[in-house]
């Protein structure tokens, strides 16, 4: 299964304790000591550490992955949602459903976007 990387604006608690509670390997910004550092520093530790970046920063965090892309730089996949539009139950069975049916190899570098 896929390891995740919460951000500061997707680490909610509840998330972060129903997805460790499936087994899912899942750390924060805040366990990674990372609280207030730029979106290109959450996404270096993200890659770094081999996991798939979580936000509801959407536009940030595709402009970025659009840069390394075109800088020659890899992360270790993104995944995206719209702020306020999903309940923790509603990320939680689409973060879970991603991670199980995607490898590591097919969201290397990759966005995947929550679909409503």
């Amino acid at each position: 299964m896929i390891p995740l990387y919460l951000d500061e604006d997707s680490m909610d608690r509840d998330l972060v304790t129903a997805l460790r509670a499936r087994g899912v390997d899942v750390i924060t910004a805040a366990d990674a000591g990372m609280l207030g550092r730029s979106d290109a520093d959450h996404l270096d530790y993200a890659t770094t550490q081999g996991r798939v970046l979580y936000s509801f920063n959407r536009g940030d965090f595709y402009r970025l992955h659009t840069r390394y892309l075109t800088e020659g730089k890899s992360h270790a996949g993104i995944i995206l949602a719209s702020q306020q539009r999903y309940s923790i139950g509603d990320q939680m069975r689409q973060l879970l459903e991603l991670i199980a049916t995607k490898s590591s190899a097919e969201i290397h570098n990759n966005v995947e976007f929550l679909k409503r």
